[in-house]
């Protein structure tokens, strides 16, 4: 009877298949680690104060510039704006993106900008849990020379969230508050060289508006974008494994398809699985270079979400297949008493009455492996799970496409909102792995229950299903090792500085989590669909002719046992799993 390869592959080829793949893993963290350059770069800004004399006069919006041959009129503090009598109203807080002498890209991908406040303490002007209102425009252009060109304009409102460390005394006025950063905008393509914020903080002591907000000194602005090099290393990684995946998806359901039966749950899964991979292979964003799509951050969250929603489902489905076959096993094994000692050389086919109850409910389950719908418990939070994620997501990025200065954190309510998402989401992540575990620590259980029917073989066979059990064993470890792996990385990519000195190269360790992860999830898609595919060997028929056992099956077919879920003889099913359901069924 054929397997899979896993079951018929030599060891020495396995090792060689392990072994290469293992080198590919870590040369995808190397790749991340010492080639690529961070994957963010941050660039601060102190925003210019300038003053808005022509705002009043001017039906056309005037953007005013920092610096340059036609900068702004500006002020240094806010004692020179009362001294010189301008109203806050016409006082413009102007950023250029970027600094001086460069120029933005559109390998930067994506544009991320963080709002720093300082804030003097003053007793005659508190913070009590103040709203800042802001008036904000964006405007871009490709030159030093051409007219700006407006972007995005919107009225925002910011929670400030400020403590002052030391006692509010009078000798204390004029200390800095510390503020927590808020967000502040999000644009998701940099398809321009130039960029311009113009930040107002408009006053109305009637409507309370920018009322009790503090001396506000100075705005700061962090802009964060993902730097060129290291998009040019993840593009050109897609792009090497986009083909790879693609050829062994093809190949691996020719093999299916090539069989006489239709495929069964598990392989149209692991079919699944690589589709998805491919889907987020796929390296769209090479045109994200040529052309202003902004909606590439969301479109990304799409397929990533896609991915690990598959990922997630195939694990579960995986685990419960193996359950149910090693039950199956157990019963055509065990249950029928086929396997005879060959010193003893008696006829098979000898049927324990006490075990046909036992042996239709294990048929039953078998009957049941093959059905989407056995798995909805498990499976179903998993897609709820992810359909609340792109709820949560439509809610900010997909309002970001046409307006990049929202934010769901602007508010208490959407701060509450996504505040529960995270910890919802924390949560579930783990109780997912550990039930994962769970599973895994059952088919630990039930393959172990196969060593059982061992002692009724021969040596060579006994060897041989030992070492598959080995191999069972090993690539459930490996599935744990990657799920954990992932959680792993992630958190040491958030509470390190972000680099290694390792000598005199620098390691850079949030690029090797994003490559060597990447990387992980595409091998171990590689190797799933490789070691699950139908062999075109057929082991043991060199080895049957010493073999004593017999009956309708035939001599062979006591001994030769499947340990996947997925592969029967490409004719069809076995004699004896036509027979034993047949008994069953009488």
């Amino acid at each position: 009877m054929a397997g899979a390869i896993i079951e018929n592959m030599s060891t020495k080829k396995l090792v060689i298949v392990g072994v290469t793949l293992l080198l590919f893993q870590a040369f995808a963290f190397m790749v991340g680690g010492l080639i690529a350059p961070s994957p963010t770069s941050p660039v601060h800004y102190l925003a210019t104060k300038c003053v808005d004399t022509v705002k009043k006069q001017q039906q056309k919006t005037e953007w005013l510039l920092p610096w340059g041959p036609n900068q702004c009129d500006k002020i240094q503090t806010f004692d020179e704006a009362v001294v010189k009598m301008i109203e806050a109203n016409n006082i413009v807080f102007a950023v250029h993106i970027p600094p001086p002498n460069k120029e933005m890209s559109p390998w930067f991908q994506f544009m991320l900008v963080i709002l720093q406040f300082d804030i003097a303490f003053s007793r005659r002007n508190p913070i009590d849990g103040a709203v800042v209102h802001i008036d904000v425009g964006l405007a871009y252009r490709d030159d030093t020379v051409s007219e700006w060109t407006e972007m995005a304009h919107s009225f925002e409102q910011r929670k400030l969230n400020c403590n002052f460390t030391t006692t509010k005394t009078s000798e204390n006025e004029g200390r800095y508050y510390e503020c927590d950063s808020l967000p502040f905008m999000e644009v998701g393509s940099v398809a321009h060289k130039y960029y311009l914020l113009n930040i107002r903080l408009p006053v109305n002591e009637r409507k309370k508006i920018n009322v009790g907000i503090g001396e506000i000194k100075d705005i700061r602005l962090i802009g964060i974008h993902q730097n060129g090099g290291f998009t040019k290393v993840w593009f050109a990684m897609k792009t090497f494994l986009t083909p790879s995946i693609l050829i062994i998806m093809i190949w691996y359901w020719r093999r299916i398809t090539l069989m006489s039966r239709p495929p069964v749950l598990l392989e149209k899964v692991i079919l699944a699985l690589g589709i998805s991979m491919t889907f987020i292979n796929i390296p769209v964003e090479w045109f994200s270079v040529g052309f202003n799509w902004t909606w590439m951050l969301l479109f990304g969250d799409i397929r990533q979400g896609i991915f690990y929603s598959m990922l997630l489902s195939f694990w579960i489905i995986f685990c419960g297949e193996h359950l149910m076959e090693t039950q199956f096993f157990e019963t055509l094994v065990l249950g029928r008493g086929e396997l005879k000692m060959c010193e003893l050389c008696v006829p098979a086919i000898k049927i324990f009455s006490a075990l046909e109850r036992h042996l239709t409910k294990k048929l039953q389950d078998q009957t049941e492996r093959n059905r989407f719908s056995v798995y909805w418990k498990q499976v179903g939070p998993v897609v709820f799970g992810s359909f609340c994620l792109f709820i949560f997501d439509m809610c900010e990025r997909g309002v970001q496409l046409t307006n990049p200065f929202f934010s769901i954190w602007g508010s208490d309510v959407g701060t509450e909102l996504a505040m529960a998402f995270i910890i919802v989401a924390g949560i579930c992540a783990c109780l997912y792995f550990l039930f994962l575990c769970f599973m895994v620590f059952q088919v630990f259980r039930n393959i172990s229950g196969k060593r059982m029917s061992l002692p009724a073989m021969s040596k060579a066979r006994r060897l041989h299903y030992e070492g598959l059990i080995f191999r069972f064993k090993f690539l459930m470890l490996v599935t744990l090792a990657c799920a954990a792996l992932t959680v792993i990385f992630f958190i040491i990519s958030q509470v390190n500085e972000g680099h290694w000195h390792w000598g005199e190269h620098t390691v850079q360790v949030n690029s090797a989590f994003f490559t060597g992860i990447y990387g992980m999830w595409n091998l171990y898609v590689f190797a799933i669909m490789f070691l699950y595919a139908p062999s075109h060997k057929r082991y043991g028929d060199e080895q049957s002719s010493g073999q004593c056992l017999t009956g309708v099956a035939g001599a062979n077919s006591g001994e030769d046992i499947q340990l996947t879920t997925t592969i029967t003889h490409v004719d069809g099913p076995t004699e004896i799993y036509k027979m034993t359901g047949k008994e069953a069924q009488e």
